[in-house]
C-alpha cells in the first residue's frame, strides 16, 4: 500500500512537472513572438522614417530644379522680348578684313 501511494505520488509529480515544462515552453514562445513583433514594428518604423526623409529630399531637389527652370525661362523670355525683331544683314570676306553690314529691324 505504501509503494502504491508512493507510485501515485511520483506519477502525480511527474504529470505536474510535464505540465509545468509545457507551460514554460508556451511562455517562452509567447515572449519570443512578442520580441519578434516589437522588432518588426521598430524596423517598419525605421523604414517609414527613411522613406519620408528620402521623399522630402527628392521633393526638395525637384522644387529646386523647378525654381531654376522658372528663373531660366523668365530670363530667356525677358531676353527674347528685349531682342525681338529681325536681324538681317550681309557680309563679305575680302583679302585681309571682314566687312560686316547688319540691319536690325524691331517689330
Amino acid at each position: 500500500m505504501v509503494r502504491r501511494t508512493l507510485l501515485h505520488a511520483a506519477l502525480r509529480a511527474w504529470v505536474i512537472q510535464c505540465w509545468w515544462r509545457s507551460m514554460q515552453a508556451k511562455m517562452l514562445e509567447q515572449r519570443r513572438r512578442l520580441a519578434l513583433r516589437l522588432y518588426t514594428c521598430q524596423e517598419w518604423a525605421v523604414v517609414k522614417v527613411q522613406a519620408q526623409v528620402r521623399m522630402w529630399q527628392a521633393r526638395r531637389r525637384f522644387l529646386q530644379a523647378r525654381q531654376a527652370a522658372c528663373i531660366i525661362q523668365s530670363h530667356w523670355r525677358w531676353h527674347a522680348s528685349q531682342t525681338r525683331g529681325l536681324i538681317q544683314g550681309r557680309y563679305e570676306v575680302r583679302a585681309s578684313r571682314l566687312e560686316l553690314d547688319i540691319e536690325i529691324l524691331m517689330t
